[in-house]
């Protein structure tokens, strides 16, 4: 497990955020080694939209991993018997963890992410987390990232036999949505391809009233642009569709 400098980890589900910390990755001159995970998530879609992010930006590799989080349960996104919650007050505000955390979600994602790497000699990973416009998850924060990059050194024989130091990158994790939208414009990001909607309906189309779609529609209103994706109808700020 030789260190190789120019491979990068990066944790893609689909989403804006994470389309856009894959193009960043890209962009500081890293070989992109692409990971998502089938987990149980109610969206499943976002599995094949990510298929199609990492081929149009370009990865050496994509791994799709399945993990049965919905035997765990505790989240409206791998349990269907929890409602996601639409037009919620507080939005974006930090006091308030919603039902749509998924118990330790980023630290399995990364702990996957940390073995891949350390089997490809790969110490730098990224991924689109933001403390900034989100939904108030805990394993969103800097002390988290800052906290797991110190174990991911203390946890794996190439950190402890110093082959090499594990970095953890979080491109955007101090922009606001919009700001991540024209950072990722300017890299070529296609946003037409990503999917932010925990809740779709059938079509796939968003919901445009859970959290992550209230947030994204507001990113693109911040950036001047129009939202690419289709949404469910009557949702204001979204593409117009015949």
């Amino acid at each position: 497990m030789l260190q190789t400098k120019d491979k990068a980890v990066v944790l893609l589900s689909g989403g804006l955020d994470s389309a856009t910390a894959l193009a960043i990755a890209k962009h500081s001159g890293f070989s992109l080694y692409a990971l998502t995970f089938q987990y149980g998530q109610r969206h499943q879609c976002e599995v094949e939209v990510a298929r199609q992010i990492a081929r149009s930006i370009g990865v050496a590799e994509h791994k799709i991993i399945p993990i049965d989080m919905g035997g765990i349960g505790g989240s409206a996104l791998t349990d269907l018997t929890i409602e996601v919650p639409k037009d919620r007050e507080g939005l974006g505000s930090s006091d308030h963890i919603p039902l749509t955390y998924v118990p330790a979600r980023n630290t399995i994602f990364l702990s996957y992410a940390l073995a891949w790497g350390e089997v490809l000699g790969a110490f730098d990973i990224f991924l689109g987390v933001n403390a900034t416009d989100f939904s108030g998850y805990p394993d969103c924060r800097h002390d988290y990232i800052q906290a797991f990059e110190k174990m991911a050194n203390l946890a794996t024989a190439a950190g402890t036999q110093k082959k090499g130091t594990f970095q953890i990158h979080t491109p955007i994790i101090n922009m606001t949505k919009g700001q991540t939208i024209l950072a990722g414009m300017k890299l070529g990001v296609d946003y037409s391809l990503t999917h932010s909607c925990y809740d779709p309906d059938r079509q796939g189309r968003s919901c445009g009233r859970c959290d992550s779609c209230r947030i994204r529609l507001k990113g693109f209103r911040d950036a001047g642009l129009e939202d690419p994706i289709e949404y469910v109808q009557g949702v204001v700020g979204a593409k117009k569709t015949v």
